[in-house]
C-alpha cells in the first residue's frame, strides 16, 4: 500500500483516468457495434450513416483523449466504410 501522500494521490488520479477512460471506451465500443449491425441488417442509407458519423465522432474523441492510438481509429473507420461500400 502507498504510504508517502504522493504516492496516495498517483493511485487516486489513476483510478479516476482508468474510470474516465473505461467509459470513453464503452462508448466507442457500442458505436461501433450499432454501425456494424446497422451495415449487416440491411438497414435505410439514413439510419447507417447517422450510425457511422455517431462511430466516426466517438473514435474521434477518443483519440484526442489519447485513450486510443490515432491509427487504431483510421484503421476502425476505414474497415467501417470498406463495409459499408461492399
Amino acid at each position: 500500500m502507498a504510504i508517502t501522500q504522493s504516492a496516495k494521490k498517483a493511485i487516486k488520479t489513476s483510478r479516476t483516468r482508468k474510470a474516465q477512460n473505461d467509459i470513453t471506451r464503452a462508448k466507442v465500443k457500442d458505436a461501433l457495434k450499432s454501425a456494424k449491425l446497422a451495415i449487416d441488417g440491411k438497414a435505410k442509407e439514413k439510419d447507417i450513416l447517422e450510425k457511422l458519423a455517431k462511430a466516426y465522432r466517438e473514435l474521434d474523441i477518443a483519440t484526442k483523449k489519447n485513450v486510443i492510438h490515432k491509427n487504431k481509429a483510421s484503421r476502425l473507420k476505414s474497415r467501417l466504410a470498406k463495409n459499408i461500400n461492399k
